[in-house]
């Protein structure tokens, strides 16, 4: 994003900047821009920047865009386990496990996931060996009639299925595992700064626009179409898009980071020493002032990760049937999960509805009693950790249904278009003269010259910091310092 081009025609330019004033021709080289500005450090940053991660962040877009569009998807592709034409009264919802049970008996019993709706099939979850991987096995059960109507790999609290699952992993590891994560962080790292930096440069020069009949602030809201050139035409809606989008890219940004590989392990420290994490609902029953811990009805069978054929009690103590009731009678609504209970703990009943206003409340039931032994409300979250919550849905496209997943398709979208569009500059201010193939110019060299002296220090002491707090941001950032000087030593070496 940078400035229109009001430049002469004929005018020879600085064959370093491609926004920088006229100058005489001559190989003679060009002078410094004056001190005290921060335009060419900030033009610099978003032309390097842009260049080398818009790949990432063009790949991340459109999987992010694809991903939107999943719950929906997701409804269609696996509409045979996920919803039934059987209508009238559930059978209990023991009756349903066990009906779960018997289809495979051999897997240790997770949780259970009982329909929320008419029409929708209860969840018994399974541990098919990957449950250290968020990964369990999904058997679906008609409520009314017990049938089993299939199973599927379900991934994560969101309950993923292998559809949802592998456009998710496209978006957050293009398929190659952990290593795979890096490019992701990297996207989500520059994108925030590519943003800010562009915004910079397009509303920066609205002091300079002092030709007749300019109208500069409307001119950056508003694109626009005539008495330009082709690369000012491009500029110019370059520039405009990045203002109206530059709020949703830097939400895309901070909210990407917060599960990321590296980063998001800082920002986990940073909750965590300022009291920001999510508050955990107590579940043991000793720790939680149950009168009965670990009584015979559910001694021993608590370990649902052990192996295959392992045999465990599918009804602890009291069964969840009750323990549904129990956590209905104590506020819970919506979609919930009950797990199974480990040894001396309590059944854990959670929302899973992560819609506006978001429902996210807790409670633990004994087991041996059916008593509500403890309760967390979404209500009394810190604000932070609440902020947390609403940033991950948010970006997920579940936080305000419809409307979120719309916002996301029309973020990715102009996203690409951003892409597209500072590619179309680059390649628009190529040499046409014996060098059509090659591409446009770079932004000048030596752009910390012309900051404030103040200005450097400052730079360093922000690009460390930010650097150790997002550490694939740095170590891109001294990858790009390098090459640089490395093309600037070959430059400076004598043919």
């Amino acid at each position: 994003m940078t400035v229109p081009d009001s430049r002469p025609a004929g005018a020879v330019t600085d064959p370093t900047d491609p926004a920088g004033p006229p100058v005489p021709p001559g190989p003679s080289r060009p002078a410094d821009p004056p001190r005290g500005t921060w335009r060419p450090l900030l033009l610099r940053l978003h032309f390097y920047a842009g260049v080398l991660v818009a790949p990432f962040l063009l790949v991340a877009a459109l999987s992010g865009a694809l991903y939107a569009a999943t719950p929906q998807l997701e409804q269609v592709v696996h509409a045979d386990e996920l919803t039934t034409g059987s209508r009238g009264e559930a059978l209990p919802l023991d009756e349903q496990v066990a009906a779960a049970r018997a289809a495979r008996p051999d897997l240790p019993l997770l949780a259970v996931r009982p329909a929320a709706e008419e029409g929708a099939t209860t969840r018994v979850l399974l541990d098919a060996g990957e449950a250290d991987r968020s990964r369990r096995l999904a058997v679906f059960v008609d409520p009314v009639t017990g049938d089993v109507r299939g199973e599927l790999t379900a991934y994560g609290t969101s309950g993923s299925l292998p559809f949802r699952t592998w456009v998710s992993e496209l978006h957050r590891n293009l398929h190659l595992g952990e290593p795979g994560r890096v490019y992701s962080e990297l996207a989500a790292s520059w994108l925030g700064v590519v943003a800010l930096a562009g915004v910079g440069l397009w509303w920066g020069g609205v002091r300079r626009a002092r030709r007749p009949g300019a109208r500069p602030v409307r001119d950056r809201l508003v694109p626009r179409r005539r008495g330009l050139r082709p690369r000012q035409r491009t500029r110019a809606l370059h520039g405009v898009l990045g203002t109206w989008l530059v709020l949703g890219f830097l939400v895309l940004s901070a909210t990407g980071l917060t599960w990321s590989r590296f980063a998001g392990a800082n920002v986990t420290e940073l909750r965590a020493a300022l009291s920001w994490s999510t508050p955990a609902v107590v579940s043991d029953l000793e720790a939680a002032g149950s009168d009965e811990p670990g009584s015979g009805d559910h001694a021993g069978h608590g370990d649902h990760a052990g192996h295959a054929g392992h045999a465990v009690d599918d009804a602890p103590g009291v069964g969840w049937q009750v323990a549904h009731d129990a956590a209905r009678d104590a506020g819970l609504v919506g979609l919930v999960e009950i797990g199974h209970p480990a040894d001396g703990a309590a059944y854990i009943v959670q929302e899973l509805d992560r819609g506006w206003p978001t429902q996210a409340d807790a409670a633990a039931v004994d087991p041996a009693t059916g008593e509500v032994v403890d309760v967390v409300r979404f209500a009394d979250y810190p604000f932070m950790a609440k902020l947390a919550r609403w940033g991950v849905d948010l970006h997920m496209g579940v936080l305000l249904g419809w409307v979120n997943q719309l916002a996301l398709l029309v973020l990715a979208g102009g996203l690409v278009a951003m892409v597209v569009g500072g590619y179309r500059m680059w390649w628009q201010r190529r040499p046409t003269r014996g060098h059509r193939l090659r591409p446009g110019r770079p932004a000048r060299r030596g752009s910390w010259r012309a900051l404030p002296r103040w200005g450097l220090p400052v730079v360093v002491v922000v690009a460390v910091a930010v650097g150790w707090f997002l550490p694939v941001l740095g170590a891109s950032l001294v990858a790009f310092l390098l090459v640089d000087l490395a093309l600037g030593a070959r430059d400076r070496t004598p043919a």
